[in-house]
Formats: structure tokens, sequence, C-alpha cells
């Protein structure tokens, strides 16, 4: 609820469940809205095993990195567009129409990417793609939270969250019964069309959210659906504040319809939630999260995993820690609160990321060497840059994989991957030779002794992220601003996401290529380390606070610093009357 006093000693987590035994029309709404969530968890899963086979059909994908990027990417590009419209959209039309609009762009995006003969036509179609998840990012957990009352307000928002992993999870399943179908990632990109279709179905049953009803003026409509919400003895005070939030709105406004931007940023209270809403949101792709879950296949390859099925079976199981950690989030997001929760959070990605990085440096500067009597078994297939090397001697499998003229890959030793092996040309016949004599044939990674070591790395980092920056900053942004500008600045901020993403995306494999995947993950880890800073110094806690003593938080500068100490509600009131 909007107004009143909560004691948050009781589990959120437990009146979700109580709830559900006692109101199931609540999360009715909450899950129907968070198939959004599904779908934005469905596209970023599903194109990291889709590229291991897009890569086998189009010979252009697979020796060109920028291809494979912008494959990935151009659905962030839509993405970008997407949320931007997003949050006007909301603002005018309502976050129910927003969240159908979004289902048909994206079904339309799947038809067409299962569909594609060329790698231009399966652009397009992540792009269309792209728009309906940036809809759908910013709206679902908008929508979920406006009808939610405040006690269970961060689990609610939080399935999203889950829905989002399990979103994740369940392209990884998709992958994996796919990899042995006529058109394997035609299959795993054409499913996505099916949750698409499902929420479009269950949203056009549902209402629109109370709290834009009421803003437009449509009072009676909304009363009917918060009645349904709350229990009677709350459904009164619910309304008053509601009504209290829209007469102050247009006092201070003139309007409730117009939004002047310049005015947006002038706010006080705009501005420091944006200040920590769009910091989150970009902080949580500058530390990582969207490489592992685009490319953890590759990364898996990277660790010196060969097989397509291997990496694809072993990134599931990071799918699957990565759904856990929402639920592990929507126990405690309003038990522990949201700030705690994030620096608990980015301190295990610290030291996740600083794990790899090890791993990573230990796994390039000691791969397999190249022998010149296992070469010279596949004579007419020898790497030419190999061939002309007059230091043979130093020669290894990374530095046979670095060859470009024409590209080159390692077939291990028959006898054991770690002993010296031969540098070959890449190419279905050399693979399918390597293969034969059951070799392991390498393009990505180099056999290592460290691979297992990587793999604990990425758990721990998916283990500490999920409950913390996975979630979090999308709950923050659904109830840090006041009600007049939540969708524009719902917007803005999930803009802001998806640039972020676009950047990490775009330069993730090219920064692979050009420093080495361990310097990579050590940059990603330093950035770890500012966004940790960020949230000490800017986010506040809004554990269990109504919509409304947020913004006077944020008026007031009441920021809760000292995050390890236990505080209720009842403090906070007290505080920010006292100020």
């Amino acid at each position: 609820m909007e107004g009143g006093i909560h004691p948050v000693e009781a589990s959120a987590f437990r009146d979700c469940f109580s709830l559900a035994w006692k109101n199931p029309y609540v999360l009715r709404l909450a899950f129907s809205a968070g198939i959004g969530g599904l779908l934005f968890g469905y596209d970023t899963g599903v194109i990291s095993g889709a590229l291991l086979y897009i890569r086998d059909d189009f010979d252009s994908v697979d020796k060109e990195t920028v291809l494979q990027e912008s494959i990935v990417s151009m659905a962030v590009a839509g993405a970008i567009i997407g949320a931007a419209i997003g949050g006007w959209m909301n603002d005018r039309y309502g976050r129910r129409s927003a969240i159908l609009i979004a289902d048909f762009l994206f079904f339309i995006g799947a038809v067409i990417m299962a569909s594609a003969q060329n790698p231009a036509t399966l652009i397009v179609g992540r792009v269309f793609v792209g728009l309906g998840v940036g809809m759908a990012s910013m709206t679902s957990p908008l929508y979920i939270s406006e009808a939610s009352p405040a006690k269970i307000r961060g689990a609610l928002v939080s399935t999203n969250g889950f829905l989002i992993t399990g979103g994740q999870f369940l392209s990884y399943l998709i992958n994996l019964a796919f990899t042995k179908a006529p058109g394997t990632w035609r299959w795993m990109l054409g499913v996505a069309s099916i949750p698409a279709l499902v929420q479009f179905i269950l949203m056009i049953l549902l209402p629109e959210s109370p709290r834009w009803l009421f803003r437009k003026g449509r009072e009676e409509e909304a009363k009917a659906i918060l009645r349904k919400i709350y229990p009677a003895h709350e459904v009164e005070t619910e309304i008053q504040d509601l009504k209290e939030s829209v007469e102050k709105e247009i006092e201070e406004g003139g309007s409730s319809e117009k939004i002047n931007f310049i005015k947006l940023w002038k706010t006080e209270t705009v501005r420091r939630g944006l200040i920590a809403g769009v910091g989150l949101q970009v902080f949580q792709q500058f530390v990582g999260i969207n490489t592992v879950m685009y490319y953890s296949p590759t990364i898996v390859q990277l660790a010196g995993f060969a097989s397509n099925q291997t990496a694809l079976l072993l990134s599931l199981v990071i799918a699957g820690l990565n759904a856990l950690g929402s639920i592990v989030s929507i126990y405690f997001i309003d038990r522990t609160g949201r700030k705690k929760l994030l620096i608990i959070s980015l301190i295990g990605v610290i030291l996740s990321l600083g794990l790899l990085s090890a791993v990573f440096h230990e796994t390039t500067s000691h791969s397999s060497q190249v022998s010149l009597a296992e070469t010279s078994h596949f004579a007419n297939y020898t790497c030419p840059d190999y061939s002309l090397a007059k230091d043979y001697a130093t020669w290894d499998c990374m530095k046979c994989l670095k060859a470009s003229s024409p590209h080159c890959g390692f077939c291990a030793s028959p006898a054991n991957k770690l002993y010296p092996g031969a540098c070959l040309i890449s190419n279905d016949t050399v693979k399918d030779l390597c293969h034969g004599e059951h070799r392991l044939w390498y393009t990505r990674g180099c056999p290592s002794k460290y691979g297992w070591l990587a793999l604990i790395g990425l758990a721990l980092y998916i283990i500490f992220f999920s409950p913390g920056m996975g979630t979090a900053p999308w709950i923050v942004n659904s109830e840090i601003y006041p009600l007049r500008f939540r969708g524009v600045c719902g917007g803005i901020a999930a803009t802001a996401n998806w640039v972020s993403n676009l950047i990490v995306a775009q330069s993730f494999l090219s920064l692979t290529q050009a420093i080495g995947t361990s310097w990579t993950f050590l940059i990603f880890g330093g950035i770890s380390v500012v966004a940790l800073f960020f949230v000490i110094i800017y986010v506040p806690e809004t554990k269990g606070l109504p919509i409304e003593e947020v913004e006077k938080m944020l008026e007031m500068r009441a920021l809760h610093f000292r995050f390890w100490e236990k505080r209720t509600r009842t403090d906070s009131l007290q505080k920010n009357q006292a100020v």
C-alpha cells in the first residue's frame, strides 16, 4: 500500500505465498506482466547457443567477428529504441498497451529470424525482437510495481527478475533440445514467438495499471481494480494517497499530462532518482553480465572445452544458477534491503572477475605446444603462417589460433589434449579429418587444465550477481520516481541500460581478440569496484517504504550510508519527519 506503515520484520517472501492463497489476482497480474521478463531473458540466452550453429551455416559469420557481434547487438540496438519509445508510450497510452505492442513486435521478429536465408535478414529480425524486448524490459516491472502492495512490492517485482533468468535457463534447454534437429538455430530463435503470443492473450484479459488510470482521470476504473488488489480496510487510504499525489502534480506542474524535460531535470527529487536509477542500470551492464549471458558458450570454449554441445550443456548450468539467484533475491530483497544486497553482490562479483582474469591468464600463457611431427601428419592442410615460420619451437596453440592468412585451428593430440598438437587450416574438411582421428578441434580457445577453474569463476560470478545486481536495479527504478514522471524516467533508465548493453555486446569479442580474455575480465572487475562506491554513495535504501516516502527521502537527502545497520521503516519515517 502506498500509505501507512507495515512491519518489516515479517518476511515479504512469506507474505507473497500468503497472498497467493488469499488473493491470487495480484499474482496473476504480476506473472502475466512478468512474461515480458521471460521474453527478455529468452532472447538474451538463446542467441548465445544459436550463434554457434549460425556460424556453421554462414561462412561469412564464422570468419567475421564483427558480424557475430552485430547479430547479437542489433537486438540491443532495437531495445534502445524500444525502451526510449516505451517510456513515452507508457505515459501516453498506458502500461498494458505498451506490453501488447511489445509482444506483437517480438512475435514478428521471431518469425523473421526463423525464416532468414542470409545474415542481413537475420539482423532485421533481431532488430524487431529488440524493439519488443526494450519496451517490455521497462514496462513489465513498472506495471507490477504499480499493482503491488508496498510490503511485498520488492518480492513481486523480483518475479520479473526470476522470469528473466527463467527465460535464460529455458533458452539453454531449447538450445540443447534442437542441437540435433534439422535447422537447429531456426528452431531455437523461432520458439521465442510462443511466450510473446501467450502474454499477448493474457494481457488482453487484464486491466490497465490502476495508478495510470487514476492519473488520467479514470478514477472509477482505478478504484475497481484497487479493490481487487487491496484488503477492504486499506483501499480507501490507498485511493486517498493517489488522489493527493495527482493533485500535487497538477498544482506544481499545471497539468498531469504535460512533461517538461527541463523541469524534470531541475526537479531535485527526480534528478537524484535518475542519478541513482540510471547509474545502477549502466553499472549492471558494465560489470559484464551480458558478456556471460550472450557469449557463455563461447567463453566456455575459450576456457578449453571444444565441443558445441559441451559448451551449451555447461552454459545451461550457469543459466540454472542465474535462475536460482533470482529466487534468492525474491526472499531477501524485502528482508535484507536493496542497498545491502547490491553491496554484497558487487563484492562477490569483484572477487569472481579477479578469479576469471587469473584463470584466463594462465590458460593463454600455458597453452599446448604445436608439434612439427603432428602437423606434418596433415601435410596438405598445414597452417600457411606456421609453414613460413622460422621459429617453430615458439609456436603454441594460442599463436596458431591468432594466425589470419587464412584462419587456423588446433588439432589436439589423440593421446592427451594437453600434449603438443597440429596447427592446421581452419575449415570443415580439416575439422572432420581431425575428429575422424578422435582428436579435439579448437578454433576459439585452447586445451587447458585450468578450464574447470574458469567454470567455477563463472558460477561464482552468477551466484553473486543474480540476487543483487541482477534484480535490484529494476526494483529501485520501479519505485524511486514520482508517479507523474515514472514512465518517462523508467524509459530513460531502461534506455541507458540497453545503450550500455550494446556497448558491451558489440565490443566483447573484439576486446578478447585485441587484449585477451584475461585483461577483458580485469577491466570488468575495475568497473565493478567503481560501481561498489557508486552504490554506497548514491543509492538510497527503499526497502518497505511507501512510494511517497521514497520521494520525501530524496527531497531531504535522507540517504542511509551505514547500510550494515539494521533499520525499521518506523526509524526511516521518524528520520524524515525530523528533517
